[in-house]
């Protein structure tokens, strides 16, 4: 799956913002997907997965906030952010894998095997 982010950009603090990611290659109704973000000085961190089945998985420091969600019809992913922080300032990476995963696994960048270009989210305050 050719992974392709968009929708990142410029937002305050306390408001809106959806990335999405397009997987060209590959149905997205076979993959598992998730989003990744990267922030200078930090490690990885996986943010939100969704499984083939649709089942979702987050981070602490995003439940509540933000959504994930596949439309199959169009092999897209997307990320709802809601009530950004200045935190959420990072370059977000789209990732898939067709793989099975176990729910530990699922935010973990290690069993992904396609990822994206990343596109860059900065939250002002």
């Amino acid at each position: 799956a050719l992974l392709e982010e968009s929708g990142g950009g410029s937002v305050q603090a306390g408001g809106s913002l959806r990335v999405s990611c397009t997987a060209s290659r590959s149905p997205s109704s076979g993959l598992n997907m998730a989003w990744f973000r990267l922030t200078p000085g930090k490690e990885r961190e996986g943010v939100a997965a969704i499984s083939n089945y649709g089942t979702t998985y987050y981070a602490d420091f995003v439940q509540g906030r933000f959504a994930i969600s596949k439309d199959n019809a169009d092999n897209i992913l997307h990320l709802q952010m809601n009530s950004v922080k200045p935190g959420d300032t990072a370059m977000y990476y789209c990732a898939a894998t067709q793989w099975d995963l176990l729910a530990s696994q699922r935010l973990d960048g290690q069993w992904y095997r396609e990822w994206g270009q990343g596109i860059q989210v900065t939250v002002s305050s």
